[in-house]
């Protein structure tokens, strides 16, 4: 049963926020933690009640309208602090939950892998500690629903000692997993297979396009579970392969979804799984191009890999949808050269992008031209290279000649395989 909300959104002065945007996104995430919006509320103020967020008159309107709407909670499009969350927990009479605590649980009710499942405890658990106050009184309206998942679950005892201990105790336990991961993310790259990275804003698509690239050319379909409009569907990277118009393999990894203004603490707990991103030879930075905030996202995306110190990698700019809108109009100055414009449900918009995708993979690639004669251990080879996935273009004449596309690192054992 879906939990019945009141979505509060304060508008303040000075600010560079699209609010349209923003209040259209604050419903999209309740949405996404199975809530109904029942009434938008939005206030202007000159800034910020320190007490009450949105000032006592407000507040109590908000008392009576959720009395009367016996609603489940009331939602802020804004972080609040500890008293903050104490004093309106204390008038309105219901959960109070603020931006954060909304992604947060949203990430708590959908992450699948042991490491992703930490990262999160680790960020509401930070979140929570300086606003324990307001914390305490939220549990005690509710034992269950939006705001209190993983949280409700793990019946956490709100002691900041014991919340400290548990932080440090997570910690520890995700240090040794990301040495694990390490280890794998070098063992991909040691197999010399070029892996291409998904990023992007949550909602604009990247599991559908990874979906699309990895059986364009596989008769047998492998799929990640991908749904439209539906914020943060995908919360642990996967890593599938795919192939290449020429023939070779490459893999495909499909990361956690962006979204503005994303929790720091969260980009915290995840930036040690995002970071696997750094060991991509290529990106595709997936854009809706059917919203209306397209610019942000770019700027979102734009900022986070920034922040993560990998834009020297190659970038394809993948605006997708654009069965929903044929025009896209932005900013052309925010971004590099490399764009392209698809449907991810439209297959030969798929193979334009494998081929871009082969494009940007060319400075790993060396072309090679073979003259080798006729003799068993060559034959020999051939049947092996084509076994373990390598096209080969063969023409026979007086001698066998190959052509072949291969990583510049693996020339060398390549041209080992044949013998004059």
């Amino acid at each position: 049963m879906k939990e019945k909300i009141i979505a509060v959104t304060i508008k303040l002065p000075n600010t560079n926020i699209n609010y349209e945007n923003r209040i259209n996104e604050l419903k999209n995430l309740i949405i996404a933690n199975n809530g109904e919006v029942v009434l938008e509320v939005v206030s202007s103020r000159k800034s910020v009640d320190n007490s009450l967020y949105i000032g006592k008159g407000k507040a109590e309107e908000i008392k009576l309208l959720a009395d009367e709407l016996k609603v489940d909670a009331v939602v802020f499009n804004n972080d609040l602090s500890g008293s903050q969350l104490k004093n309106l927990s204390d008038l309105i009479n219901v959960k109070i939950i603020d931006r954060t605590s909304l992604i947060l649980d949203i990430f708590a009710n959908r992450t699948k892998s042991k490491e992703s499942k930490l990262q999160v405890q680790l960020a509401q658990m930070e979140y929570m500690l300086p606003r324990l106050v307001g914390f305490r009184k939220n549990l005690s309206k509710a034992s269950a629903g939006i705001g209190t998942r993983g949280l409700g679950e793990q019946k956490l005892e709100l002691d900041r000692r014991k919340i400290s201990r548990e932080i440090n105790r997570i910690k520890i336990k995700l240090n040794k997993i990301e040495n694990t991961r390490v280890i794998n993310s070098k063992n991909r790259v040691d197999s010399k297979v070029p892996i291409v990275s998904l990023v992007g804003y949550t909602n604009a698509g990247k599991s559908t396009i990874g979906n699309e690239l990895t059986n364009f050319y596989k008769k047998e379909e492998s799929e990640v579970f991908a749904k439209k409009n539906m914020l943060f569907m995908t919360l642990d990277t996967t890593t599938r392969k795919g192939k290449l118009p020429s023939g070779l393999e490459f893999l495909i990894a499909d990361t956690v979804g962006f979204i503005e203004d994303i929790p720091t603490n969260l980009i915290e707990s995840f930036k040690s799984t995002l970071e696997e991103i750094k060991y991509s030879d290529c990106i595709l930075n997936i854009i809706d191009s059917s919203s209306e905030n397209i610019e942000e996202q770019l700027e979102t995306t734009y900022e986070i890999l920034n922040n993560l110190k990998i834009l020297d990698i190659p970038i394809i700019n993948v605006f997708n949808k654009t069965d929903l809108k044929k025009e896209v109009v932005f900013n052309k100055d925010i971004l590099l050269d490399n764009n392209i414009y698809i449907s991810a449900y439209e297959k030969d918009d798929i193979e334009r992008l494998l081929f871009e995708i082969e494009k940007a993979l060319e400075y790993k690639f060396v072309n090679i031209n073979l003259s080798i004669s006729y003799n068993e251990e060559n034959q020999r080879s051939i049947k092996e290279l084509r076994d373990k996935g390598y096209n080969l273009y063969i023409n026979y004449d007086e001698s066998i000649n190959i052509k072949a596309k291969v990583l510049k690192s693996e020339k060398e054992s390549f041209l080992k395989y044949f013998k004059e």
